[in-house]
């Protein structure tokens, strides 16, 4: 092969037209004229463009389990640099967009399953009957915030604009209290257990039941996301509906109304309290929600942008983030140290990192430095009860069988090649042996990524008249 040397010159100019660096561009050049270029972009369109991919080395022999005889074989050692590549899987939008938008579609079908009903799902339509409310609960104050008040102008009297960094900051960092607010964050998935308990016990007292009958007459079922506040305060948005009570397939009894609902969801937020003990020089705290609770019946919400899809949606769209509005860092902090090397890190943000090391020794079970990148948070982004709907394993089960099917056919086998009566034997082997991209790769795999995703959306497009098409353009 011959090779015909680049002048600096053009390649940055290059760069540049293609909003890269020299290094990356040079990269990508490499890349591109590598042995097996055509299969790694393969590789990397069937992960979906990740941005870290897992890479494996080994091998897969399927055989008939009463012959013996070999029905397919793969192996690593053919693949460019000898790896397979995956897909990471990680839902955080900052870490891996497409694995992210993966994870948001899939709670998007699994959120908006328990509220329509979907039968592929194992959630009757007949849902749509029972009732059911979108809550969203938050925070109590642990000081005066730069905020945009309904007046316009913030008690500090300046008129801030949307994307002003200062939202969300203490007006008086010296008077803020920090402590408070990572408490509420580290115990913010306990004080949900604890409402959960008490939503259960108010609805029971409305109805007139004891908490042992009220299971013979009904079940409440919730899909939740978590979402931090620029304050950097966890709150929760949740469905929550009242099935009968066998789950959603039974008819909830008569006496059960999105009013009822409603009034309960009130009384528990306002009574679920979580104590945390006194520990040296911290004393004892109990943590509770904030005042603002907001109940909206689901379908009778009075704004049309909140219909049942803008509901799954939401919820959705804040299962890929997590505490980056804040500012903070989406990886773990080994040391405090390590805060002197984020130059750009918010004074604010920065004070809730170094509260949750300060109070880290004085209660060592709560974890609060390893959670610190969370500004304390140790809960389940996106959690449901058992029988809200269908699950994220048997979502992806899905899409791992219809994937094979495709392998399946490609090969000529036949559909039930791996069929569950034992006719084929699967022995495999596979080693970790890295992960993510070189930066060249990385910008090839961002393009990939861009492509499928306006393919997919021009699909969904050209669909969208269609009935049993499912749009969540809002998590994209």
């Amino acid at each position: 092969m011959t090779v015909f040397p680049i002048a600096p010159e053009a390649v940055a100019g290059a760069a540049a037209s293609l909003g890269t660096d020299p290094t990356t561009l040079a990269d990508l050049l490499r890349v591109a004229n590598t042995p097996g270029f055509d299969r790694w972009r393969e590789q990397i369109k069937r992960t979906g463009g990740c941005s870290n991919p897992i890479h494996l080395t080994g091998q897969t022999v399927t055989r008939d389990r009463a012959s013996g005889e070999v029905l397919y074989s793969y192996s690593t050692q053919g693949e460019p640099g000898g790896r397979l590549r995956i897909a990471c899987g990680n839902r955080r939008a900052s870490r891996c967009p497409s694995c992210a938008w993966t994870y948001a579609g899939d709670t998007y079908h699994l959120i908006r399953a328990g509220i329509t009903g979907d039968q592929r799902k194992d959630v009757p339509e007949t849902v749509r009957d029972h009732p059911r409310v979108f809550v969203t609960l938050t925070a109590p104050s642990f000081g005066p915030v730069h905020n945009r008040p309904d007046t316009g102008r913030c008690r500090c009297g300046v008129r801030h604009g949307e994307d002003d960094p200062a939202l969300g900051t203490a007006l008086d960092p010296e008077r803020y209290d920090y402590a408070g607010a990572v408490l509420f964050n580290n115990h913010a998935g306990q004080l949900w257990q604890r409402f959960t308990i008490r939503l259960g016990r108010e609805i029971a007292a409305r109805a007139g039941l004891s908490q042992r009958a009220l299971r013979e007459h009904c079940r409440v079922s919730f899909g939740k996301v978590a979402e931090f506040q620029r304050r950097g305060a966890v709150h929760f948005h949740a469905v929550v509906r009242i099935d009968g009570p066998d789950g959603p397939d039974s008819v909830p009894p008569a006496w059960a109304s999105t009013q009822l609902l409603d009034e309960a969801i009130r009384a528990a937020a306002g009574r679920a309290a979580v104590t945390v003990p006194a520990s040296g020089p911290h004393p004892e705290r109990v943590l509770r929600w904030g005042t603002q609770v907001d109940v909206q019946p689901i379908g009778a919400l009075g704004y049309e942008e909140l219909t049942e899809q803008a509901v799954a949606s939401y919820v959705a769209k804040y299962a890929t983030k997590a505490a980056e509005t804040t500012g903070t860092v989406d990886r773990r902090i080994g040391e405090l140290a390590e805060l002197d090397k984020l130059p750009g890190l918010p004074a604010h943000t920065r004070r809730l990192i170094e509260t949750c090391w300060e109070l880290d020794g004085a209660y060592p079970d709560r974890l609060l430095a390893h959670w610190s990148h969370m500004l304390g948070f140790r809960g389940h982004f996106s959690s449901k009860s058992r029988r809200y709907s269908t699950t994220l394993g048997a979502l992806r089960k899905v899409r791992a069988d219809y994937r094979a099917r495709q392998e399946r056919q490609e090969r000529g086998y036949a559909e039930d090649l791996d069929d569950t009566e034992g006719s084929t034997l699967v022995l495999a082997h596979w080693t970790y042996a890295g992960h993510g991209h070189t930066p060249g790769e990385s910008w090839l795999a961002a393009s990939i990524a861009r492509d499928l995703r306006l393919n997919r959306e021009t699909a969904r497009e050209a669909l969208a008249d269609l009935d049993d098409v499912d749009g969540w353009e809002v998590c994209a």
